[in-house]
């Protein structure tokens, strides 16, 4: 049961767009509030496309992401299908667990607060 929408005209039908689940997005959300409050990101934005999901951590709007948090099921049984890109497009982290994933940004939270 999916109950995403596209705009009118664009993307794909919501059947054949990749999207994070709510369950996702709460520990995906909860790493960003922890950050936010540390002062480390400010803005973030969501894109599900065919293959992807993609949420992208902003220091500032107008810049490149800090970091890509994405999601691909086609690598679930390979690599895992999440994975952490940093801001030079290099993979920081790969696994099918998204909490195990999402670790290696939490090291920074603990650099961030001391």
């Amino acid at each position: 049961m999916n109950s995403l929408t596209p705009f009118p005209g664009r993307g794909a039908p919501p059947d054949e767009v990749v999207a994070f689940q709510r369950n996702e997005l709460n520990v995906i959300l909860s790493l960003y509030g922890r950050m936010v409050a540390a002062g480390e990101w400010r803005d973030y934005g969501i894109s599900s496309l065919r293959e992807v999901a993609v949420f992208s951590v902003f220091r500032r709007t107008a810049e490149t992401p800090l970091y890509r948090i994405e999601k691909r099921p086609k690598l679930r049984g390979r690599q895992g299908q999440y994975a952490v890109f940093g801001m030079d497009g290099q993979a920081l982290k790969r696994g099918s667990d998204l909490r195990t994933v999402l670790r290696v940004l939490e090291r920074k939270l603990i650099r961030a607060v001391e």
